[in-house]
């Protein structure tokens, strides 16, 4: 028997271009549904932006609603970019929301104020890279499925949250982050906190689609034991994506303290939810190896859009979260029809 034929397509795996690249499939078919996928959310989003304007046009297209409505998808932007890597990779994080809420008290408390903006970071990224790895050896090296493994986080970060703020709001006294928040600290009309996003979304984009981890990660997502043939190790590449989705709650806890200016438990609600959703919109397939950063974060600017254009037509919250089941459902359907044609 020659090993060498049997192995070929693992070794391609490893050494193709990352997802959503022309030569990720042969004739480009996936290529063109990817783009052609970003391109529906454009429009749907385009679309979004004519009910604003057509609805509500002094208030929805006025500067200070669309910094809003940036601002506030940045946090959950910075998360879901975190999220849709451990999704290509084959996994799912459920402890997200319950990561930010945890590490915005950790890094409020009166201790870690008197370490200044610094201390403040610091403690939000340590909190969640820490819980990222938890997640990452409890998945990889514990082998626990990881809707249980991120489940038991979420309950065990929500618990430790809670009982360190004991209750209460913390609020942040440190000047220097108080004043990102603020409009002086504005670069050309946009608040730092989406500029922060940005960064976070470009990264993303070249480590999933230009480096050798992201090619591993698809492959990982794509085809386990395939990837384990060519040489991948797979316990470590998905021990490394939960420190990564761990990093990004950090930084979007950071972000929500500057936002907020203060850290509370109930930080973060349903941010899990959100975030897959988002996702799940933006193409990302949830049985894994497949997705891309842009896509992801267009879903997060649809569902942003919506929760916005709801609030200035006062409308209920019942009919906007069916608005975005619905959404859910038809991206679902789309992905199914697409990988049957």
């Amino acid at each position: 028997m020659n090993t060498s034929e049997g192995h070929a397509p693992a070794a391609a795996l490893a050494k193709g271009p990352a997802a959503g690249s022309p030569r990720q499939h042969a004739g480009g078919r996936p290529r063109i549904r990817l783009d052609l996928r970003n391109l529906s959310l454009v429009i749907v989003l385009a679309a979004l932006v004519l009910v604003g304007a057509l609805t509500t046009p002094e208030q929805f297209l006025s500067l200070q609603n669309l910094q809003l409505v940036l601002t506030q998808a940045s946090v959950i932007g910075v998360v879901t970019v975190g999220v849709t890597f451990v999704i290509i990779g084959g996994g799912i994080d459920l402890s997200v929301g319950a990561i930010v809420a945890l590490a915005t008290v950790w890094a409020t408390t009166l201790a870690t104020q008197q370490y200044g903006l610094g201390g403040i970071l610091l403690s939000a990224l340590l909190v969640g890279l820490g819980c990222g790895l938890v997640n990452g050896l409890l998945v990889s090296f514990g082998s626990m499925v990881p809707f249980i493994a991120t489940l038991a986080m979420l309950a065990s970060a929500r618990g430790l949250a809670l009982q360190i703020s004991e209750g209460r709001t913390q609020i942040v006294d440190v000047e220097p982050v108080l004043e990102l928040g603020q409009r002086d600290s504005y670069v050309l009309g946009i608040p730092p906190i989406v500029l922060v996003f940005a960064a976070v979304t470009a990264l993303g984009w070249l480590v999933l689609h230009r480096t050798t981890f992201g090619r591993r990660t698809v492959a990982v997502g794509g085809n386990p034991e395939a990837a384990r043939l060519a040489g991948i190790d797979v316990r470590r590449q998905r021990l490394l994506l939960y420190l990564l989705s761990g990093l990004c709650c950090g930084i979007a806890a950071f972000l929500l303290i500057v936002l907020t200016g203060s850290g509370q438990n109930t930080n973060g609600n349903l941010y899990e939810l959100d975030a897959i959703a988002a996702a799940i919109i933006g193409g990302t397939l949830l049985s894994g190896g497949r997705g891309t950063i842009t896509g992801s974060v267009l879903g997060v600017l649809v569902f942003t859009t919506i929760t916005n254009l709801f609030a200035l037509n006062n409308l209920e919250t019942a009919v906007q979260q069916i608005a975005k089941g619905a959404i859910i459902v038809a991206a679902v359907l789309i992905q199914r029809k697409g990988r049957t044609s």
